[in-house]
């Protein structure tokens, strides 16, 4: 096992992906699920959502506004969906239209966000 795959997953970075690089198989893809909160899912084996709630609008702005700037920092861009009290977050690597592990990586940083 490496050293990248001994740490967790919001203490890794994700590593940029232009293509070609192949898309998680689903036993990887579960075994890095099993390391994220467990309101994370994979849908249709294509990509990680997750619903995070929130007491009002303003809260769930600043979480999105949150989410965004770690994305930038990152270089990996989450789809967010903003309604009263709740944001959804999906996340897939869009360039190989899948899974990858920085698509892990980045829902467990974006899980540091909430606390």
């Amino acid at each position: 096992m490496s050293d990248r795959e001994d740490s967790p997953l919001a203490a890794r970075q994700c590593i940029p992906c232009r293509g070609g690089v192949p898309k998680l198989e689903p036993e990887a893809a579960n075994a890095l699920l099993a390391q994220l909160h467990e309101n994370w899912a994979i849908l249709e084996d294509h990509h990680l959502q997750r619903e995070y709630s929130f007491s009002d609008f303003a809260s769930a702005l600043a979480f999105v506004n949150r989410v965004g700037a770690l994305a930038e920092a990152n270089g990996h861009h989450p789809d967010l969906y903003l309604t009263w009290g709740k944001a959804t977050v999906q996340i897939w690597t869009h360039a190989i239209d899948g899974l990858t592990e920085s698509d892990f990586v980045l829902a467990a940083k974006i899980d540091q966000l909430q606390t």
